[in-house]
């Protein structure tokens, strides 16, 4: 247990931090996965419409410094590719 009042304010930070990491992390997987289930079901509409939800927040993923920016790329642009041939 933290000893000093500027350890114990430490703890609470990050605390927070990491439930708020985990909170975007854990979102931005449940749209990639409403993704490719839309494309594995071969629906194109609601493809397209769940692509348009989870560009950006795989965006604010990695501006927030929850996953890297090569990271977000690759995911953004398999995503992307995966839509595009189903059309």
């Amino acid at each position: 247990m933290a000893n000093h009042k500027s350890a114990v304010k430490r703890n609470k930070q990050n605390a927070v931090r990491s439930a708020r990491n985990t909170h975007i992390r854990s979102t931005m997987r449940t749209y990639v996965k409403q993704v490719r289930d839309a494309v594995s079901a071969g629906d194109a509409d609601a493809a397209k419409v769940a692509i348009e939800r989870a560009l950006p927040y795989i965006d604010k993923a990695a501006t927030k410094g929850v996953i890297h920016k090569a990271t977000a790329s690759r995911k953004i642009s398999r995503l992307t590719k995966l839509v595009n041939n189903l059309q």
